[in-house]
């Protein structure tokens, strides 16, 4: 699916509020609320829109600690790769793991209460996870931006 001016538009003031109503999309982009609503259906469709969510106060919650780790396993072999992945899905404490190159083979972003809880958390989870040969965690002072809007 090609995105016209009028889908990015509109993907970008989802992005920014979905709780808008598709009453209020047409005003601002001035089509009717049919058509809207077809658009928005048609992004859907085409998997252009994954899901909506809640972004919740990580502070009010008690999960505004943030770690990132790097984890490196013993060797880059299927069998350890398939097996990490399984087992870090699991993980609760675990919002994102990327599979990168460089130093590391993998990058987790972890929320929890305080770095108490992040050593229970890597004692007790992570480095119980067969197969990993060295973690680095880098905790994070202040977060200085944080979005999930990709601007189109």
């Amino acid at each position: 699916m090609i995105l016209d001016k009028i889908d990015k538009k509109l993907i970008n003031l989802l992005q920014n509020n979905s709780k808008q109503t598709t009453k209020q999309l047409s005003l601002q982009l001035n089509l009717s609320v049919t058509a809207i609503y077809e658009r928005i259906k048609k992004l859907e469709n085409n998997k252009i829109i994954e899901k909506y969510v809640v972004i919740a106060n990580k502070k009010k919650i008690e999960k505004s600690f943030l770690v990132f780790c790097h984890v490196k396993l013993v060797q880059h072999s299927k069998e350890y790769v398939t097996v990490f992945e399984r087992e870090i899905l699991k993980l609760e404490e675990v919002s994102e793991c990327f599979h990168v190159s460089g130093d590391y083979d993998y990058i987790l972003k972890i929320y929890v209460k305080n770095m108490e809880e992040y050593r229970q958390f890597m004692v007790t989870k992570l480095t119980a996870i067969k197969y990993i040969g060295s973690t680095q965690s880098t905790f994070a002072i202040e977060e200085v931006k944080n979005t999930t809007v990709i601007n189109l």
